[in-house]
């Protein structure tokens, strides 16, 4: 069966049955009520409107009226879904929802318009070029994001630690998403970010590890980074969570029926890394839906330590239900379960070690640091001080001793030259959050060397 689904949602394609829970007659008077007001709006507003404009407009809004994430799409938007789930499409590259009649941003993902502008997850934006989002269906303020590649969007920003909102124009682009990233950290760590879960996450994560493998000669740990990850595909989040799992559940999704609840489990035989190896998974509050799927299972089967702060917070399935010449609708049609029964909606995901983003800077002292060798009268250290003269006894008085190199952002070529480092290197080392997972991995390691258990 063919599946679709929106990137901010987890969910398939799904035959859902048509079933009467209301009185039959009550439902008719209803749906003469609704009648009535299509014929007195069709007769006297103001203003011609499309028959096909008032209908879709009153599914949308009876869809919308359930929760943030159902909705009605048309032909347009349908395929226009189809395609981000592919993995490419057009935009600002954010991804949103709606909240008390703003636009709020989930996560601006990665290398795109949005987040090389700033936009940051927890902004509302309320104006669009100037136009008040109040009172906007979430599609429309979408469309109105987009447009020609090249051309420009003026944006107003609400956020929650700025006095006044914030003006950003950005400029459309193609969104082509690569939802994984890979590289090696030192010669003993792999870093894996992925963005979004689409159609070919997962194997992109074996592709990209394989090809960074030869890189890690000392593979002690793995840091997969689902930082501003919004979500995704159903099905590639157990895949992905499959890759780190020999066994056990994963998630399950329980509907309304109680007879509907189905489950995922792991398969051994696929890991992408031995069980032995530690993994850290970061997260924050721009992590949804699928990515809190994996935290959640790994997690739960204390196979990752989850560092970062708390998730955002989706724990509902939408279904997409292609309308035979009219599009789709998008319903949410069940709640997943982490394997320990957790439902993490509106609650989302608490880390294990909290460590909030912080900006890292080198201290200034005013003062130079003393030591003890800076001391008169000082105790010699014998051991030295017997080296020393085991160098010169060996003829090697002239040589000096070597002050140890100053820290700088390079490294050597293929042609042994310095080279200045990636700015993803230059990055790594500025990223508060990344830098304490590397160096749990490490102690992790190091622990496990010196452990009499070992």
């Amino acid at each position: 069966m063919r599946r679709f689904a929106k990137l901010c949602l987890v969910g398939g394609l799904l035959a859902v049955p048509v079933i009467a829970y209301a009185d039959k007659s009550d439902t008719l008077q209803l749906l003469d009520l609704f009648g009535e007001v299509f014929e007195r709006v069709r007769a006297d507003y103001v203003e011609p409107v499309k028959d096909s404009d008032l209908i879709e407009a009153a599914i949308n809004g009876m869809l919308t009226s359930l929760d943030p994430h159902s909705g009605y799409m048309n032909e347009k938007a349908f395929k226009e879904m189809q395609v981000q789930t592919r993995g490419e499409f057009g935009g600002l590259g954010i991804e949103v929802t709606m909240e008390n009649g703003l636009v709020k941003v989930v996560s601006p993902i990665d290398d795109t318009p949005a987040a090389k502008a700033g936009i940051k997850p927890g902004d509302y934006i309320s104006y669009i070029n100037d136009e008040a989002v109040m009172g906007l269906t979430l599609t429309d303020a979408v469309d109105k994001m987009r447009g020609p590649i090249d051309s420009k969007v003026k944006l107003t920003i609400l956020r929650e630690e700025a006095t006044e909102p914030l003006e950003l124009t950005l400029t459309r682009a193609e969104i082509k998403i690569k939802s994984v990233k890979e590289r090696a950290e030192g010669d003993d760590i792999a870093y894996i970010r992925i963005t979004s879960f689409t159609e070919q996450t997962t194997d992109l994560m074996r592709e990209e590890f394989k090809r960074i493998k030869k890189d890690l000669p000392h593979l002690r740990g793995v840091v997969l980074d689902l930082r501003n990850n919004p979500g995704g595909l159903l099905e590639q989040a157990i895949s992905v969570s499959d890759a780190f799992l020999t066994q056990g559940e994963i998630v399950s999704t329980r509907e309304r029926d109680p007879n509907k609840t189905k489950r995922y489990s792991a398969h051994s035989g696929d890991e992408l890394v031995d069980e032995n190896i530690p993994v850290v998974i970061l997260v924050n509050n721009g992590s949804a839906s699928a990515s809190e799927i994996v935290a959640g299972a790994l997690q739960d089967h204390k196979r990752a330590i989850i560092l970062g702060t708390k998730t955002f917070g989706k724990g509902s399935v939408q279904t997409v239900i292609p309308l035979t010449d009219h599009g789709a609708i998008r319903l949410t049609t069940a709640r997943y379960y982490t394997p320990s029964g957790r439902s993490i909606q509106a609650k989302g995901i608490i880390p294990d070690i909290i460590v909030e983003q912080a900006k890292i800077e080198p201290l200034k002292s005013t003062d130079k640091l003393r030591s003890e060798a800076e001391l008169r009268h000082r105790l010699e250290n014998l051991q030295e001080k017997k080296a020393q003269e085991e160098k010169k006894a060996a003829g090697n008085e002239g040589k000096t001793e070597e002050k140890p190199a100053e820290p700088d952002h390079s490294k050597n070529g293929k042609d042994g030259k310095k080279t200045l480092a990636s700015e993803a290197e230059v990055e790594a080392a500025q990223d508060f959050q990344l830098q304490r997972a590397l160096d749990l991995l490490r102690a992790v390691n190091v622990y496990n060397q010196v452990s009499p258990d070992k």
